[in-house]
């Protein structure tokens, strides 16, 4: 990337971020993050450093709040010397994605995030010489809009992920359908988390990847190249779910690991592993929302079969996905009542460009930020306030819709498993684990109107491509008796 001085800038002494030192190597296994730029797009090392502490702040101040203290990992910035940027970035880039490509990584700032790998545990060290399996999900959205601004009723009967779905597989983004359903994930019925996972398993696109000790043996590396062998799978993962070696193989031995790695993952994410609640927002149901799509291939299953009544979540309200459902629906306009505020604001920017700083539009995400997103009143009292509010709660429900969830297991014998916590079993095995939180970059405020055209092209493709060709008879088998949640203020 071309900057505009002619010769590597000096060593900055730096007030915040940390300078790189070895404590970050030897034993202590960590990620450094560089920003991104399309080319010729060039920031300064005083925007850069401005922008990487923002990403920290957010996390630290605003998304740990949402999760808790244990699931969310914001790291530090940390400034290292330019010629082991450049050398370990020219290393690297054999390793990008193509789809990745397209952007030039910062090699000129010297700064950078230092972040905890987490594909390791988290919480425990002694286990570090045993082998390490990592599934890392990306659920989406859980919840379907309950908002009265909603102006297609679709939306309220098949949720944003099982639509999306049809139009990416006629652009070419994905070759098949899944029949994944992020409200059967969500729905805390072990029942309907198990086919959610199998259904990830089976068709894994960019919301499912397994490593084991780093090295991802599962999931696709980009649109193109995907790893998704069932008996491949099986064979990295019998030494650790079947140690015994008492399994025979075959398609048996295959859909018995699977179906042992499946138990484990749901588990965990039923778990508690952080005491800290979900800031300062509680839950309560309510009668005009529903807690199933009727997209949902489990959802049709139970249809055909004579089965109306879907069970009701079942979330324990310490656990991460609970956590993650409540930042989720901090939307609670739908973009399509979002977009008119997110248009006022932008009409007052206009006129008062210099307010844009006071707003907190691009940070500083701080504490008295987090404090303003707590207004959960939906009374549009036609206030720039207002509007702000809601927008900024929409870039943060975005935010957890997109996010993705690392699950780190690790085998442990029984006697020092025993006064840990954060401990599952299988029928053979035992694992201790670590459950994190990542890709928590706050969506940008520019990217709404996006957002706005996509949901429109969305739903209309799915009305006029798939629900007009679906049988009308197994809509009206659907009983909209199920109770939803929404957040209220405590």
């Amino acid at each position: 990337m071309a900057v505009p001085w002619g010769r590597e800038p000096e060593p900055r002494r730096v007030p915040q971020p940390a300078i790189m030192s070895s404590q970050y190597y030897g034993k202590r296994c960590v990620v450094l993050r560089f920003l991104k730029f399309p080319p010729n797009r060039n920031k300064t090392p005083e925007e850069i450093l401005h922008h990487l502490q923002n990403l920290v702040d957010f996390g630290k101040h605003v998304m740990k709040q949402f999760f808790g203290e244990n699931y969310v990992h914001p790291g530090e910035v940390v400034q290292l010397p330019l010629n082991f940027v450049k050398q370990l970035c020219l290393k690297i880039q054999s390793e990008r994605p193509e789809s990745r490509c397209d952007k030039d990584l910062d090699t000129l700032s010297g700064y950078a995030m230092c972040l905890p790998n987490l594909t390791r545990l988290q919480t425990y060290h002694f286990v570090e010489h045993r082998p390490i399996l990592c599934v890392e999900i990306k659920p989406k959205c859980g919840f379907i809009p309950f908002s009265s601004h909603v102006s297609q009723e679709i939306k309220h009967k098949v949720c944003r992920y099982c639509m999306h779905q049809h139009l990416k597989v006629a652009n070419g983004k994905w070759k098949r359908l899944s029949k994944y359903c992020p409200l059967d994930l969500f729905s805390g019925s072990k029942q309907r988390m198990h086919f959610a996972l199998k259904s990830l398993l089976q068709e894994a696109q960019n919301n499912l990847k397994i490593f084991k000790n780093g090295e991802l043996i599962y999931g696709c590396k980009d649109d193109q190249d995907c790893l998704s062998d069932w008996n491949e799978l099986a064979r990295h993962l019998k030494p650790l779910f079947f140690p015994s070696n008492g399994l025979v193989s075959g398609p048996h031995c295959t859909r018995t690991i699977i179906k042992e790695l499946i138990h484990v993952i749901t588990m965990t994410l039923l778990s508690n592993t952080d005491a800290c609640r979900a800031g300062d927002m509680k839950t309560v149901p309510i009668s005009q929302g529903r807690s199933y799509c009727e997209a949902s291939t489990f959802s049709k299953e139970l249809v055909r079969n004579g089965k109306h009544k879907m069970e009701g979540s079942g979330l324990p309200r310490d656990c991460l996905l609970y956590k993650t459902l409540q930042a989720q629906m901090l939307d609670m306009l739908d973009i399509e009542g979002l977009y008119p505020l997110y248009s006022r604001v932008e009409q007052y920017l206009e006129e008062f460009p210099e307010e844009r700083n006071t707003l907190q539009i691009g940070g500083p995400y701080n504490e008295a930020f987090y404090e303003k997103l707590l207004d959960l009143s939906t009374e549009d009292d036609g206030t720039v306030a207002f509007a702000l509010t809601k927008v900024q709660q929409y870039r943060i429900a975005m935010t957890a819709k997109d996010c993705s969830i690392m699950i780190a297991l690790s085998p442990c014998l029984q006697d020092e498993c025993s006064e840990q916590k954060s401990v599952v079993l299988s029928s053979k095995s035992r694992f201790t684990f670590s459950v994190s939180v990542l890709d928590l970059d706050l969506k940008p405020y520019e990217s709404i109107p996006h957002q706005y055209k996509l949901d429109g092209k969305i739903v209309n493709y799915y009305l006029k491509n798939v629900q007009a060709k679906e049988d009308p008879v197994m809509s009206n088998l659907f009983k909209e008796n199920e109770d939803c949640i929404v957040l209220h203020k405590v």
